[in-house]
This record gives C-alpha cells, structure tokens and sequence, in this order.
C-alpha cells in the first residue's frame, strides 16, 4: 500500500524538516504542463526502510517530482527481486537509501547495472560523504543526493524525467 494523501506533518517539529521545506521551496514553481503537452509522471520504486520517510517521500515524488511510485522494498532482496526480475521493465527511476533493513543500498545498486539506459538509479540517503558517492557511482548510480540538504536538487532531478 502506497498510504497516498499522507501529508508531510512530522513528529516533533514539522516545519523543520527537509522535506517540509523542499516541499514548500518548490510548490510555487512546479508545473506539469511544458510548451510540448503534459507530462507522463516517471515511474518510480523506492527502496527504504524507515516507514516514517516512505510515507512522506512518497506524496513529495508524485506532486512535485513528477513521479509515480509503482512499488516499495525495505531490503536489499526484494528490491533486487523487483527491479531485475519481476519488473525489470516496470521503471524508470530507482531510488535508493543506503541502509536497509536487510541487505545494503549498495547492492541494490550494484545488481541494477544492466538496466536499460532509460532507467536511472539514484541513492538517497543520509550519509552521502565524498567517498560514497564515489564508490556509488562506481557500482552505477547515475546520481547520489543527501536527504537533510539536497532534496529540492532530488526533487528536480526525479521531474527531469518525466516524459512526454
């Protein structure tokens, strides 16, 4: 279950969060109508485990990176069982958090490096140090984000892939 119209009122401070403020930084500039017709959402799997971040994440990808998220995995096997097997041509963006609940970030990237070059993967996470983005683009990431300060960046790149 994708839990749609779940807002992104969080425990504790709601305002201060990353994805409180992407949201708010980005509602007033996003269109989903370009000069060349509407835009298709980009299907989209995501791959964490921390149930609070899925369920604001996801309603954040569909109205504001102009995604559709077709599918969830909290570990490393069944993510790879999905986006290299049982739906390897159901997706075109993979995002994926680094730690799991089983399993790592890492080798869900690792096993999505013979996809089909319309299809992006891309880590999201909270520890995206130099060195781990480096070694994510070496396993095939097409891009690394942090979650506390790059998601308007996240955000736009997801609504890059939208199609026509």
């Amino acid at each position: 279950m994708l839990h749609r119209g779940v807002g992104l009122v969080l425990r504790g401070h709601p305002a201060s969060h990353p994805l409180t403020s992407a949201r708010a930084a980005l509602s007033s500039s996003h269109k989903h109508n370009t000069p060349q017709g509407l835009l298709m959402p980009a299907p989209a799997f995501l791959v964490e485990d921390n149930a609070l971040i899925r369920h604001s994440l996801i309603p954040t990808m569909e109205e504001l990176g102009d995604t559709h998220v077709v599918g969830v995995a909290e570990g490393q096997e069944d993510a790879i069982a999905w986006l290299t097997r049982d739906h390897a041509g159901d997706w075109r963006l993979a995002v994926i958090d680094l730690f799991l609940k089983d399993g790592s970030g890492l080798g869900v990237v690792e096993a999505c490096q013979r996809r089909r070059p319309d299809q992006r993967v891309v880590v999201l996470s909270n520890y995206a140090t130099p060195a781990m983005r480096e070694r994510c683009t070496e396993l095939g990431a097409n891009a690394v984000f942090d979650k506390s300060s790059e998601l308007e960046e996240f955000l736009a790149y997801c609504g890059s892939l939208s199609v026509h």
